[in-house]
């Protein structure tokens, strides 16, 4: 029906006019120079991100990927060597551009004076080169509506980091929007001239970066590199080249020294890895269950209220199927107690039972039943 309130708007399409000049900017001509673009970011002289280019940093969670990318963009503020990266950014377009997601603006004012440490530069004091927004609290559609309206209203913007490109989407497993947020990137460093620089999850279970945004940026970045602990000490994080356009980098290690700042290992050697299959790790029914196993065994359930009967309810009818499971997340009273103390409030809320009914559950019943029940409240986490 004309008119309808659900009927979409008719596309429009653009004119020929616009796709001529489309098709005739796109064509590349042997005769024709092109600007390869400045190099804007190097590790042990080796380029990793130049002008017209993004590339990102990938890792698991509390990798310490900020303090890495920290440095990075001390090294392009400062145009000292920061650990082992080295920045150019040439007069005219030596400004940065830092926005975070995910931090509040308090956390965010410690990376930001981080960075100005790690720079030799005063923390007391704003440095004109760098601009820091906090844009945790917008929607998606507004975090990129802002960062566009700094890059056109900002002369001299080279640097662009993005800590937290996932927050740009709604759904990180949505390959329309993960396109789209690809195709913003690449039109920004095209348009601007600048370099991007996204940080952005790896998969619990895998080395992959998290997502088809992930596997987006994979395939379009210049440069994607790796920040991850060290197997053997924790308090160690390297950092490797997964992807590359040019030379591989040496892998360099740093830990947080007593400032609260990353400081490089020297002569850090990685450990070589093992040829064949990875070894499997212990089974841990936290992270190793899958969404649909848990799902299997709920079918046919209703809402009930979260305590202690219903989960031992629930562990009974369970242990048929998922024995294994059972067994392997029974833990001791002190660890169980420790796993779910940050959730206890939370729980409370959901189900209304008392904090003394939820604290004696959480002592008394294994870890994989209270995951299971997550799911009967609808609440997965």
């Amino acid at each position: 029906m004309i008119g309808d309130a659900n009927t979409p708007p008719p596309m429009q399409l653009p004119s020929k006019d616009d796709v001529v000049k489309k098709w005739y900017e796109s064509r590349i001509s042997m005769t024709e120079e092109y600007d390869t673009g400045a190099v804007v970011i190097k590790v042990d002289g080796i380029p990793i991100g130049t002008f017209g280019n993004f590339s990102a940093s990938i890792g698991k969670a509390k990798s310490k990927k900020t303090f890495n990318v920290s440095a990075m963009t001390a090294a392009a503020l400062s145009g000292k060597k920061v650990l082992t990266y080295e920045a150019n950014l040439p007069e005219g377009k030596n400004k940065i551009l830092y926005v975070d997601t995910e931090q509040s603006k308090a956390h965010c004012k410690k990376t930001l004076a981080r960075i100005l440490a790690l720079a030799n530069l005063p923390e007391g004091i704003d440095n004109e080169h760098l601009e820091f927004l906090s844009l945790r609290k917008y929607t998606p559609k507004e975090r990129i509506e802002i960062i566009e309206c700094a890059l056109a209203t900002t002369e001299g913007i080279g640097l662009v980091i993005i800590d937290g490109v996932r927050d740009l989407l709604f759904d990180i497993n949505a390959p329309l929007e993960a396109t789209q947020i690809t195709s913003i990137l690449m039109r920004w460093t095209d348009e601007y001239q600048i370099h991007i620089h996204t940080i952005l999850h790896q998969n619990k279970g895998d080395e992959n970066a998290r997502g088809h945004i992930g596997t987006e940026i994979n395939n379009k970045a210049e440069t994607i590199i790796k920040v991850e602990k060290d197997k053997s000490d924790e308090n160690i994080s390297k950092v490797s080249a997964v992807l590359t356009r040019a030379q591989t980098f040496p892998t360099f290690a740093f830990r947080i020294n007593d400032h609260i700042l990353p400081e490089l290992i020297e002569g850090y050697v990685s450990e070589p890895k093992k040829a064949g299959r990875p070894s499997k790790k212990e089974f841990d029914p936290y992270f190793d269950i899958t969404q649909e196993q848990h799902e299997i065994p709920l079918k046919g359930y209703s809402r009930p209220c979260l305590t202690s009967s219903i989960m031992k309810t629930s562990r009974i009818n369970l242990s048929k199927n998922f024995a294994p499971y059972l067994a392997a997340s029974i833990r001791t009273r002190q660890q169980r107690k420790s796993l779910f103390s940050g959730t206890k409030e939370w729980l409370c809320r959901i189900t209304g039972n008392s904090t003394d009914t939820i604290g004696e559950a959480t002592a008394t019943e294994p870890a994989y039943c209270f995951r299971l029940l997550y799911f009967i409240q609808g609440a997965y986490i």
